[in-house]
């Protein structure tokens, strides 16, 4: 993905995990987190992460956060090329069965 347009993960609410699921931002390019950012991750253990009205999240990842969303926002660099690994850490039957499906990121437009 180009580091420099804005993206969504829409997480479903009720993720099928035991503990908890994470999602994590890596330079395309060596495959290591992004130098000189804030962070590289969110997860559902972060205890500042938005949740929506009906129990899903909206992570995003971009140069800059959205206005009232920046406790969701993972940055990226604006020159360059990320990729993301959404891991679910003791995952249960429905992600298997597929009942519950994690849906793709989708680009956005900047706010």
């Amino acid at each position: 993905m180009d580091g420099g347009q804005t993206y969504r993960l829409a997480v479903p609410a009720n993720a099928p995990v035991q503990q908890y699921w994470s999602a994590t931002v890596y330079d395309s390019a060596t495959h290591a987190f992004i130098r000189d950012k804030e962070r590289f991750s969110r997860s559902s253990q972060n205890p500042d992460l938005q949740t929506n009205a009906d129990g899903s999240v909206d992570i995003f990842f971009g140069p800059k956060a959205r206005a009232g969303k920046e406790s969701n926002w993972i940055p990226t660099s604006a020159d360059g090329g990320f990729e993301v690994l959404f891991r679910f850490y003791a995952p249960e039957k429905p992600l298997f069965d597929k009942t519950w499906v994690l849906p793709d990121i989708e680009r956005i437009a900047a706010q």
